[in-house]
């Protein structure tokens, strides 16, 4: 015979309250109610059943509705398994009424992420199209002009390496919108801060900014979008050669038909950044919000906090109490209907029960990792290349008779070659299980592009252009092998944080040294020599670093 909850019957003065471990088997005699079985005690898990309710919002083992086996119904709102939980994995639908919001933030999203990466390079490639007027103005030498050149990889080093404890207090969207602050102030300002001295305090603050994005732009995709690492990356690795190649070929005619002054034509690309802070304001308050303790809904059908136990089975009621300690695990078997194997078993977790998260992996030796190093070492010699392209890929057309104008969208056409590269590297990659083969083609792009500055820079100017931008197109590889090197977020921010700060680091003497060996040779033959000899350990570390292993397995 079933088991049927006891109800009291025409007298409720003498009703014996239902037992918190299971309904009693009770006789309708009469007027009055008589148990055949004496209530066992409860057990120290057990909870009093809620009060009886005529709707939805029961939900655990115990209460179920008819034709549902052993499961209750979920009150409307509650957690379901797998949803995500917003401010933790990602915007995902949380709850019915949430779906429009989280569709709305994860929109935001996007268009933050986009403009953020359009943001992360016009601060230097807009200088690179101004440096001859720049150290005019300013009266700096070649050795300056140099180290001027050098400032973004030095405060990426320095700066990148806060990233992540920063993104532990704050969240990574928040540091991310205080990045996009710091390269309006910093971009409006050090046009105007009066003097070499100034001019780099102004340039670093927008470079620490840039610096912290950086790291932080493969977390929040693999936070935020972990489905869909390869296609987020390409977008915003599309947005950043975007950015670059815009700031390279319309600062020129943009400072031309602002008055001519640098001065201007530099401060005016603060606007773009002032932009970029607005879609992160409501993400980051979004996410305060989300992290906030949930207060205790006040419907009459809200589920109960602590779910009702499983009711007794019949031939374990005279059993003798067993203490909660003392019970053996037993795991329900498969589909059940939620009443345990024997008396002592514990109760299964009920369905709306809080989901309790596992411990965290610990967090990797990236230091010992030979993949990271490789990584950092590939990083670092692409950032190299690409920040002595930037700074002084113009002046090396100005110097071989090409006109300023023409030597700005130069560069724009090197910087843009990355816009559909960037978007289908990464897919590409992603689909790979060693990504070597990229590295190799991209290698033998630049050598080709060196070589032809050395021989014929101005005729084939065009041709060296294309060619040093698809080699350029190194950086969205090496973001990609960031996500993939790593199988979990802790890895990825760690490994994120020590790539590119180890990484901008060895790029520092790059440039500087480019700008040495261009005043005390007053040629570009030694300096394009160096970067063509840089190519050949470039492509050697970034095979190692593409290998299919990871950080976790100590490889």
């Amino acid at each position: 015979m079933p088991d049927e909850p006891y109800t009291p019957t025409h007298s409720p003065a003498r009703a014996i309250p239902r037992p918190a471990a299971g309904p009693a088997r009770s006789e309708a005699s009469g007027t009055g109610t008589a148990l055949t079985t004496p209530p066992p005690p409860p057990t120290a898990q057990a909870a009093p059943p809620p009060p009886a309710a005529t709707g939805r919002g029961v939900t655990g083992p115990g209460a179920t509705e008819p034709g549902v086996a052993g499961r209750g119904v979920t009150e409307p709102g509650a957690t379901e398994p797998g949803a995500t939980e917003p401010g933790v994995t990602g915007p995902g639908v949380a709850g019915p009424g949430d779906a429009p919001g989280r569709v709305w933030l994860t929109r935001l999203l996007v268009v933050g992420l986009v403009l953020a990466a359009l943001n992360l390079r016009p601060a230097i490639t807009s200088l690179g199209a101004l440096l001859e007027e720049v150290r005019t103005g300013l009266h700096m030498s070649g050795g300056v002009a140099g180290l001027l050149t050098s400032v973004p990889p030095l405060c990426f080093a320095v700066f990148g390496i806060a990233a992540p404890r920063l993104a532990r207090r704050f969240g990574p969207a928040a540091v991310v919108c205080a990045g996009m602050a710091a390269i309006a102030v910093g971009v409006a300002v050090r046009p105007f801060a009066g003097g070499t001295p100034g001019f780099l305090a102004a340039s670093a603050l927008a470079l620490m900014g840039i610096a912290l994005s950086n790291v932080l732009m493969p977390v929040i995709v693999k936070r935020y979008f972990p489905d869909r690492v390869g296609t987020m990356t390409g977008l915003y690795s599309m947005a950043l050669a975007l950015g670059t190649s815009l700031a390279a070929a319309v600062t020129v005619p943009l400072t031309a038909a602002l008055g001519g002054a640098w001065q201007t034509g530099l401060a005016v690309w603060s606007v773009l950044a002032v932009l970029a802070v607005l879609p992160w304001i409501p993400v980051v308050r979004d996410h305060r919000t989300a992290a906030r303790p949930a207060a205790p809904a006040s419907t009459p059908h809200t589920a109960p906090t602590t779910p009702p136990a499983p009711p007794t089975p019949p031939e374990a009621r005279t059993a003798p109490p067993t203490r909660a300690a003392d019970a053996p695990a037993a795991p329900e078997a498969p589909g059940s209907t939620g009443t345990p194997a024997h008396a002592s078993a514990p109760a299964p977790a009920p369905a709306s029960a809080p989901r309790i998260p596992a411990p965290a992996a610990a967090a990797p030796r990236i230091t010992r990792s030979r993949t990271a190093w490789a990584l950092a070492c590939f990083f670092g010699l692409q950032a190299t290349g690409a920040y002595i392209t930037m700074g002084w890929l113009p002046q090396i057309f100005r110097d071989a008779g090409v006109p300023a104008g023409t030597a700005g969208v130069l560069l724009a056409v090197t910087m843009v070659m990355g816009v559909p590269l960037a978007f289908v590297i990464p897919r590409v990659a992603g689909r790979m299980r060693q990504q070597g083969p990229i590295v190799v083609g991209l290698g033998l792009s630049g050598l080709a592009g060196y070589a032809g500055l050395l021989t014929a820079p101005a005729s084939g100017a065009w041709l060296w252009a294309i060619l040093l931008g698809v080699s350029n197109c190194a950086f969205p590889l090496a973001l990609t092998m960031i996500g993939m090197r790593a199988r979990t977020g802790a890895g990825v921010v760690r490994l994120s944080a020590f790539a590119q700060c180890a990484g901008y680091l060895l790029s520092v003497p790059g440039p500087i040294l480019v700008g040495a060996l261009y005043q005390h040779s007053g040629g570009w033959t030694a300096p394009l020599a160096l970067m063509a000899g840089l190519m050949v350990p470039q492509v050697a570390a970034g095979v190692l670093a593409g290998r299919d292993r990871t950080v976790e397995d100590g490889k």
